[in-house]
């Protein structure tokens, strides 16, 4: 009997130890204030899925929306970090919140996925947040 009732015990903290690790995926909204064109939302996304495969991040997916200039993005925090996910989007070329690009990144970008202050951003007449046909 006291062996059952030990045995039960121990069965019991186990699940419940287990159960209290899996945590859910969290949200994340980073502001990319110079993610605003189809050609940068393409870079964006390819970087972070080479990424990915490399690393095996806890990044589940991402939602760019260009004309906010917001990216929301899911992933597994006992995985990755927030910080984790900001330093991939500035070594991509792009700032994310308080986290500046790469300059050597930042470089390769096109003029419309540069700082507006820089002289970049979208060009007068040509709307950029909709991919050319």
């Amino acid at each position: 009997m006291k062996k059952a009732l030990l045995l039960a015990i121990i069965l019991v903290g186990f699940c419940a130890s287990t159960f209290a690790q899996n945590r859910k995926p969290e949200w994340a909204t980073i502001k990319t204030p110079s993610l605003r064109c189809w050609e940068c939302k393409k870079r964006l996304e390819d970087y972070m899925a080479r990424e990915i495969a490399q690393t095996e991040s806890g990044i589940i997916k991402m939602q760019i929306n260009l004309l906010s200039g917001t990216t929301r993005v899911q992933f597994w925090p006992d995985r990755v970090n927030l910080g984790y996910i900001q330093t991939a989007f500035a070594n991509a070329g792009f700032d994310a919140d308080e986290i500046k690009a790469t300059e050597d990144s930042y470089k390769k970008l096109p003029p419309a996925c540069k700082r507006v202050e820089e002289g970049g951003g979208p060009q007068k007449g040509k709307p950029c947040h909709m991919q050319p046909f």
